[in-house]
């Protein structure tokens, strides 16, 4: 399995901590099996933290005019809703909620110029909760693929997430299914879409990145 290199750190730590903590288990508990039960819940917590930072083998799925989802995770929100931030306009908003057994990697949705990159400090509200768009750790990211295709991407952290991290600036080239970022520990990605879209999911649905198409750009 392939880990992610934003992991190494935290699963080495994780690592030595379950050691000390298997140590002391070991030095105070004198029963055998209630020390089998602990050593057993610390090696699940450390397989668990491995797997959250995997990095999947995909191919992409590449399309003129795909929208690609950027996360892997459910959709909980398809609304028309006004986006003040960057576009000052009514925008198509469609959310992916990342549980913390989701991939947490983030990757571009389709292929463009990154004219937009602001992060913003906030709160730790659940990723699902309507306000954590807007008072939540987050980070924004505009692409356009030319003129009147552009979406804004927002990475939010969630209650569990603590950093946000981006390797996105502007003036980049993206290209479509190429990794942007990771957000660690339960998120949300939104995409604030034109209204003229051509919408390929509804709500609950599973989507994953680099493959699942959540809309289409219209024919020019």
């Amino acid at each position: 399995m392939r880990i992610h290199k934003e992991g190494y750190k935290i699963i080495l730590i994780t690592f030595l901590i379950l050691i000390v903590l298997s140590m002391l288990v070991a030095w105070l508990i004198p029963y055998i099996y209630v020390r089998y039960f602990f050593y057993l819940g610390f090696f699940i917590h450390l397989l668990w933290t491995m797997r959250f930072f995997r990095y999947p083998q995909r191919t992409v799925n590449t399309g003129v005019n795909h929208i690609l989802s950027s996360a892997d995770g459910t959709i909980v929100a398809i609304e028309e809703t006004y986006e003040e931030e960057y576009f000052k306009e009514n925008r198509l908003l469609i959310s992916v909620f990342m549980s913390p057994f989701n991939v947490h990697i983030n990757w571009y949705p389709f292929s463009g110029k990154v004219k937009y990159v602001k992060y913003h400090e906030g709160k730790y509200l659940v990723a699902y909760h309507p306000k954590s768009s807007e008072l939540n750790e987050r980070n924004s990211i505009v692409i356009e693929k030319e003129p009147g295709k552009n979406i804004m991407m927002r990475q939010i952290a969630g209650v569990m997430a603590r950093r946000i991290i981006s390797y996105t600036k502007e003036k980049d080239i993206a290209e479509q299914g190429e990794e942007f970022g990771i957000i660690r520990f339960g998120s949300r990605v939104d995409f604030y879409l034109p209204l003229d879209v051509d919408v390929k999911v509804k709500l609950n649905d599973k989507v994953k990145a680099q493959l699942t198409v959540i809309a289409e750009f219209k024919q020019s």
